[in-house]
Order: structure tokens, then C-alpha cells, then sequence
């Protein structure tokens, strides 16, 4: 990821405020930042972001920069959509959250969602046609909503004018945070 230089180029990450699988919120942050990315981290609310270590264990807080409901799709280059059982159970049925999944789609820009993030993919109707992978018990979903489930560390789809990159849970962060950074450079600013 070191190689990579990603200066100019603008991640929006978009959470709920609690419920974030930790490293899989701040590892992408912090490694994206340091190959020159801007990281705008995006929650429900302006209150801080309390992130989870396996689902339960409390672990480091974040502070949003902005909200998902003022965010604006033309600021940036590419959507990460973190997992943590509850931030994806909740973000799925956030309207504004959705919409925003289907403006980046709709967009042409690149997507990266890592182990239950996939489901407000699901919810936004975008995955027809798409390979990618997920935590496995999205598998069903996966399926339901048109997309080709497989159970591998990373998966980058380029099908149907926009870029996919998915991963399984926070063991795949090293090929993710690649894989992202892959996507990120090659992506075109608006």
C-alpha cells in the first residue's frame, strides 16, 4: 500500500455511530491517510463514532467529519462501507445511506465494503451482475439481490461501469487496503 501515492485523492467512509467493526473503520483510514488520501469519515449523526473490537468489546472512538445525510457524492473518489454486525444492520435501512451507495453506483465510481458493509449494497440494488465476497453469512443475501457470492480474501469486480471491492471480515484487511488502494488510483476525480 506504501507504494501507492494517493495524494488527491478524496474516501468517503460512511458509518453508523456505533457498532463499527473497529480495524475495519480504522485500518483503511489510517493507511489510505498515509499514502496521501483525504479520509472523510461520514456518520448518522455529529455525535462521536464508538467503534466494536468482535461485535462486543468497546474500542476506539472516531470523530465523524461530517454526516451521511450532508455528504455529497461529487467530493470524492471512492465509497468504503466498514462492516460490524450492528453499524451494517443499521446503515442498511438508513435512507440516506442507501441513496448515497446508488449515487456512487450510478456515478461510475469505485465501492469497497468489507465483511457485513456488503449489506447496504443489497439494500441499494446494485449488485446484479457483480462477484464479490462478504462476512458468509451474507451469502443468501448476496444471492437474493443478484450478485455471485465467493469465499475469497478479496474480490475486485470492474463489471457494470463501477468497481467493487469487497473482502470478508478484518483477518483480509492487508489484501483489502490493496486492493482499495488499487481502485483509488485508478480512479478518475470529478
Amino acid at each position: 500500500m506504501a507504494t501507492t501515492d494517493l495524494t488527491g485523492r478524496r474516501v468517503l467512509a460512511i458509518v453508523t455511530n456505533y457498532g463499527i467493526e473497529q480495524d475495519e473503520l480504522v485500518v483503511p483510514t489510517r493507511e489510505l491517510r498515509d499514502a496521501g488520501a483525504t479520509v472523510v469519515v461520514a456518520a448518522t449523526s455529529t455525535a462521536p463514532v464508538e467503534t466494536l473490537v468482535g461485535d462486543k468489546d468497546p474500542g476506539e472512538t472516531v470523530r465523524p467529519d461530517t454526516t451521511i445525510a450532508e455528504a455529497d457524492v461529487s467530493e470524492h473518489d471512492l465509497l468504503l462501507i466498514p462492516g460490524g454486525t450492528i453499524n451494517a444492520d443499521s446503515l442498511r435501512t438508513d435512507a440516506d445511506a442507501v441513496a448515497l451507495v446508488k449515487a456512487f453506483v450510478d456515478a461510475g465510481k469505485p465501492v469497497a465494503a468489507i465483511c457485513h458493509g456488503p449489506w447496504a449494497l443489497v439494500e441499494a440494488g446494485v449488485l446484479s451482475g457483480k462477484e464479490l465476497t462478504s462476512f458468509p453469512s451474507l451469502q443468501t443475501d448476496v444471492k437474493n439481490a443478484g450478485g455471485t457470492w465467493v469465499d475469497r480474501s478479496v474480490v475486485t469486480d470492474v463489471e457494470n461501469g463501477w468497481t467493487l471491492v469487497t473482502s470478508r471480515d478484518p483477518d483480509d484487511l492487508p489484501d483489502f487496503v490493496r486492493e482499495v488502494g488499487t481502485a483509488l488510483a485508478s480512479s478518475v476525480s470529478a
